[in-house]
């Protein structure tokens, strides 16, 4: 079985800050314009609670529902990564789950589980590294990118 092509560190941070950028379009739509609404409309606002938990379980079904279709989100397949099992295989629901929860004290703890990757001995984050996941690197396709012809 040939090695999987691991991510660079590099490539993996990169992605991570497209992916904040991206996620701020979805949170717009999927969480501020829904309270916005509900504010104007109904003079209704929710407790910081359950816009706390609001926020979390649209971060958890993006994630989730990306890499369950996949193993990409956009910004992963932009910078050619996809999340995988440790085996290569594509990581079970369970795996992803625990991943999208254990990323949120690994981010919010002043990006600890991210520092991780530079003393991990095979550059893993720390929340890929207790979900049993991995993200590593699609090289570009021949079928994909034929050479260029003629002229």
């Amino acid at each position: 079985m040939t090695p999987l092509p691991r991510a660079s560190l590099r490539r993996r941070l990169a992605s991570l800050f497209y992916e904040t950028l991206l996620l701020a379009g979805v949170l717009l739509v999927a969480f501020l314009l829904p309270q916005l609404a509900l504010g104007m409309a109904f003079g209704i606002v929710a407790p910081g609670p359950l816009l706390i938990a609001h926020v979390c379980i649209v971060v958890l079904v993006y994630f989730v529902w990306q890499w369950r279709h996949g193993g990409q989100t956009l910004a992963m397949k932009t910078w050619r990564l996809r999340l995988v099992g440790i085996d290569g295989t594509p990581p079970s629901l369970g795996q992803l789950l625990l991943r999208q929860i254990l990323s949120w004290p690994s981010v919010l703890f002043y990006g600890a589980g991210l520092l991780w990757a530079f003393f991990d001995r095979d550059r893993q984050f720390l929340h890929d590294r207790l979900a049993g996941t991995r993200i590593i690197f699609v090289p570009p396709t021949t079928a994909a990118n034929p050479p260029p012809t003629g002229t």
